[in-house]
């Protein structure tokens, strides 16, 4: 269904729907994509605004959860009593391995808990993953001996 938005010119609500069969159970990253990548994906729009989605039950009953709860992350970080802190690693495409790995390492010896990459950093060329997680260990490992 579309409908027009009250009081504004060339605005509209559509409504959409998708069968179930077209995602993969328990997937909330195919979920997201398929949504959201695809549809904010269409040229032809100028603007686009997601304002809702909607789960079935049914759908919702494929997601397993965690393989185990905060507890367990606590355990292994040795960390309790506050809120984890992280984040994603900035800028996102651009950085070669060995700087990658500097600003994880600036992270964490400034005190976050764990930082995470990107949802666009994969394999490119100019910073390939197993670069890229090798530089990253070293920088764990670096981290973690100057702070404990």
């Amino acid at each position: 269904d579309i409908e027009p938005v009250v009081g504004e010119d060339n605005q509209y609500i559509a409504y959409v729907a998708y069968p179930l069969d077209l995602f993969e159970e328990g997937s909330v990253t195919n979920l997201f994509t398929s949504i959201v990548g695809n549809v904010f994906g269409f040229k032809a729009l100028r603007a686009l605004r997601l304002e809702d989605v909607r789960i079935p039950p049914a759908y919702v009953k494929t997601f397993q959860g965690p393989p185990h709860g905060i507890e367990v992350e606590r355990d292994k970080l040795n960390k309790y009593g506050r809120a984890f802190l992280g984040c994603t690693i900035k800028p996102k495409l651009g950085l070669s391995a060995k700087n990658y790995g500097r600003a994880v390492y600036e992270g964490l010896r400034g005190g976050l808990d764990f930082t995470k990459d990107d949802e666009n950093v994969n394999s490119q060329p100019f910073m390939r993953w197993r670069d890229r997680f090798l530089f990253v260990a070293e920088a764990l490992y670096k981290a973690q001996a100057e702070t404990g």
